[in-house]
């Protein structure tokens, strides 16, 4: 335990800028959320007692909303608005205002009517019952609700770095991808003691809430004056012209790659290049190319074929797939694949060295004969995907009779503890040099190539044409061991993503040192 501890604060203290920074994003998006549902839900909460005819089904809208998954809602923002902190601060904002909607209307409902009545007959106007009578005696209930929110908002912020907003989310999801328990406690425990702080300041306000309106208007002003900084300002502002925005999915072969990219592109031009990497899935990340959130990302040519353009490869040869994938891709989407890498992350089938030997496993046939017998531990996007488990299925005639799905990112996790014995995986993934999986063979040659391109729309490529004799520089580059092992670095080792890249770029001779 207490070596555990050590290596805890050992990584506080390594990664106290990256802490500060993410916890910093958190209190600002928290807060800028709970303000807008506060000046929200409270006025509509008085008004709603004036017009009882509609308050059930506007409260019951709000019910609604709340309802609706929080990851859910988020990958909605995506087309609506964009990536970034705006979407979030909406989702964000839509959650919390049912509780402080509910407790408005309910606090103000239950005042006494007696006391209504003898303001009435001391000649009070409405705005003076309100003022004086009706806000201060409901206000410990609006505080309750305001509680709630807060801390409701706190939690669902960890997603909001799914969409490229940034805050705790960012530790928790790379403690996530890293198998790394210390980054994903550097990430919740700060989120709960931040939590915990603002529920102890509201609860500190609402004991002197039905005395005073005073405190409350204090709160007020402290938030205000926390969320107005440049930084926060800043995310309003459209992006200048010279730059442009790369973005990933998650993982750390995507950061890595993008970051490549950058280099690059600054090196041998005028152009600046802000990174949105761990982006999300596939879905999450093509959402935002197509919405020009973002301008470009690495995407794999058998992605591209079955997944976005519903076809079947017309061959297993990398170049046909790419000449597949960059025409069809053009035509469809009027996007364009820059030249791809040499590696190929394909997908496969990964078992632990003694599953392998315990089933006599060499190749993906040969679970046939056992698909009974073991758990299998896809993710979402594999068993939805024609070239994922049911291609599987149709072509090897394997049908596992336990499946369990989960994030990418816990797969490998669960494949060495035992609670499943069989994962797809990508050929790339530092985890197989971590635990020294077996990968199994491809017999029947189900998964298509998978080179890694740069993918950016043709907007961005007719505006900055200069980008494509840049990063087609990586065109051919890159070896399957190379990126497996940049992979590992980063995945296993700790090592930064753009170290990594910088490395790599400077010992081929494309970047100066």
């Amino acid at each position: 335990m207490t070596e555990h501890i050590h290596l805890f604060f050992q990584l506080m203290n390594e990664r106290q800028d990256l802490l500060i920074n993410a916890l910093w994003e958190h209190i600002n998006m928290s807060l800028i959320s709970l303000l807008i549902a506060v000046f929200i839900a409270v006025p509509l909460g008085i008004l709603l007692t004036k017009k009882e005819s509609v308050a059930e089904p506007v409260i019951g809208t709000s019910a609604v909303l709340q309802t609706i998954p929080s990851l859910a809602l988020l990958g909605f923002m995506i087309p609506l608005i964009g990536i970034g902190t705006v979407p979030a601060i909406v989702a964000l904002t839509a959650y919390a205002l049912l509780p402080i909607l509910r407790n408005t209307y309910t606090g103000i409902k239950e005042v006494d009517p007696a006391l209504m009545e003898a303001a009435r007959g001391m000649g009070m106007g409405d705005y003076k019952q309100l003022h004086r009578i009706q806000l201060p005696l409901a206000m410990p209930m609006i505080m309750a609700g305001i509680r709630t929110s807060m801390v409701l908002i706190v939690g669902t912020a960890t997603l909001a770095s799914l969409i490229g907003a940034g805050g705790l989310g960012d530790l928790i999801m790379l403690g996530i991808q890293r198998s790394n328990n210390y980054y994903i406690l550097l990430g919740a425990i700060p989120a709960a003691m931040l939590a915990i702080f603002f529920d102890s300041i509201l609860r500190f306000t609402e004991k002197f809430s039905g005395k005073s309106l005073k405190p409350i208007g204090a709160v007020i002003l402290i938030a205000l004056l926390t969320v107005s900084t440049p930084a926060v300002t800043a995310m309003f502002e459209d992006g200048e012209e010279n730059t442009i925005v790369l973005g990933g999915k998650l993982g750390a072969e995507p950061e890595i790659i993008i970051n490549m990219y950058k280099l690059l592109i600054e090196q041998d031009s005028n152009l600046e290049v802000d990174l949105e990497p761990g982006l999300g899935g596939t879905d999450f990340v093509f959402q935002a190319l197509q919405s020009g959130d973002v301008d470009g990302y690495l995407e794999f040519t058998g992605t591209a074929i079955t997944a976005f353009m519903d076809e079947e490869p017309v061959s297993n040869e990398s170049e046909e797939a790419f000449e597949q994938a960059k025409q069809g891709m053009e035509e469809e989407f009027n996007m364009i694949f820059l030249e791809p890498m040499e590696y190929n992350n394909t997908y496969a089938l990964a078992v632990t060295r003694d599953i392998a030997e315990e089933y006599g496993l060499e190749t993906i046939s040969d679970l046939q004969a056992v698909d009974d017998q073991l758990t299998a531990g896809f993710t979402y996007e594999f068993t939805d995907r024609s070239d994922g488990y049911p291609g599987i299925q149709d072509l090897y005639g394997i049908d596992f009779s336990d499946i369990q799905t989960m994030d990418a990112a816990l797969r490998s996790r669960a494949l060495v503890s035992e609670d499943v014995h069989v994962i797809d995986a990508y050929s790339t993934d530092g985890y197989l040099i971590e635990y020294d999986l077996v990968v199994l063979e491809d017999d029947l040659l189900l998964f298509p190539p998978y080179n890694g391109a740069p993918l950016f729309r043709a907007e961005t490529l007719a505006e900055h044409p200069e980008l494509e004799g840049i990063l087609n520089q990586l065109g051919g580059r890159i070896s399957e061991e190379e990126m497996q092992q940049m992979n590992y670095r980063v995945d296993y080792q700790d090592e930064d993503a753009e170290t990594v890249a910088r490395e790599f770029l400077v010992q081929e001779g494309l970047l100066e040192e």
